[in-house]
C-alpha cells in the first residue's frame, strides 16, 4: 500500500477509535443524570455497542503496531461540564434524546469523511469496522428520533 493511502487509512482507524471513546464519555457523563429507566437501557445498550468498537479498533492499531490516542482530555471536560450544564435544567427524555442525536450526527459525519479518504484497497478490516460503525451510529440516530 502506498504511503499517502496507508496514512488515510491509518487515519481512519483513530477516527473510529476517538469517535468511540467520546462516545463512551458523553454517555457515562449523562448516564447519573437520567431517571428515565428505558433510556438508561438504550444508553447502557449503545454503551455496550461503542466499547466492542473500540476494542476492535485497539486490537487492530496493536496488531498494526499503531499507537491510538485517547481524545484530547480539554475536550472531554468541555463535554462534561456542557452534559451537566444541560441535563441539571433538562433531563427529560426527549431532551437527552436530542443531545444524543446530535452527538451521533457528529460522529456519523466525522467517520463518512474519514470513510471518503480511504482507497478502496485500504486495510478490509478497518474498512469494514469503519462501514460497521457508521452503520451502527446510523440505527442510534434512528433510535434517538423516536424519542424526540
Amino acid at each position: 500500500m502506498e504511503q499517502t493511502a496507508k496514512k488515510k487509512t491509518e487515519e481512519a482507524l483513530a477516527e473510529i477509535y476517538r469517535n468511540a471513546q467520546l462516545a463512551l464519555q458523553s454517555i457515562s457523563n449523562i448516564l447519573p443524570e437520567v431517571d428515565d429507566e428505558e433510556i438508561k437501557r438504550e444508553l447502557t445498550s449503545q454503551h455496550e455497542e461503542y466499547e466492542r468498537f473500540s476494542a476492535k479498533a485497539a486490537m487492530l492499531a496493536k496488531d498494526m503496531g499503531l499507537e491510538l490516542k485517547e481524545p484530547n482530555p480539554m475536550k472531554k471536560a468541555m463535554m462534561w461540564g456542557s452534559i451537566k450544564m444541560s441535563t441539571m435544567t433538562d433531563n427529560s427524555r426527549s431532551h437527552i434524546a436530542d443531545m444524543m442525536v446530535q452527538g451521533t450526527v457528529m460522529g456519523i459525519t466525522a467517520l463518512r469523511t474519514s470513510a471518503s479518504e480511504v482507497p478502496v484497497d485500504g486495510n478490509d478490516a478497518i474498512l469494514e469496522l469503519l462501514n460497521e460503525m457508521i452503520t451502527a451510529e446510523e440505527q442510534f440516530e434512528k433510535k434517538w428520533k423516536e424519542y424526540l
